[in-house]
C-alpha cells in the first residue's frame, strides 16, 4: 500500500518535506513504517526511536497495524513550558 505520511517539526525539517510517500505491504505495522522511513531517509534515523506516530486522532505503538484509510502523521516529542 502506498501511504502519504505527514511530517511535523524536526521530522519535517530532516525529511525536507511536509509529506513523504512510503510503500508498505498490506499487513504492515508501525514498526515497518519506522524501518521504511529509516531506509528511504537515512537523515531521519537518529529521530526514529523517539518519533511519535499518529493514525487519525490516536497515537500508535510499534505493534499497531497500519490503517491506510486514516491520516498518518509523524512528529518528535515536544517539550516546553
Amino acid at each position: 500500500m502506498k501511504l502519504e505520511i505527514k511530517m511535523f517539526a524536526r521530522a519535517r525539517d530532516l525529511a525536507g518535506a511536509e509529506t513523504v510517500e512510503i510503500d508498505l505491504p498490506e499487513q504492515a505495522r508501525v514498526s515497518d513504517l519506522r524501518a521504511a522511513l529509516g531506509e528511504t531517509m537515512p537523515q531521519l534515523r537518529p529521530l526514529l526511536p523517539s518519533l511519535h506516530v499518529a493514525m487519525g486522532t490516536d497515537y500508535a505503538t510499534d505493534d499497531t497495524p497500519i490503517d491506510a484509510s486514516l491520516e498518518i502523521a509523524c512528529f518528535p516529542p515536544v517539550s516546553g513550558g
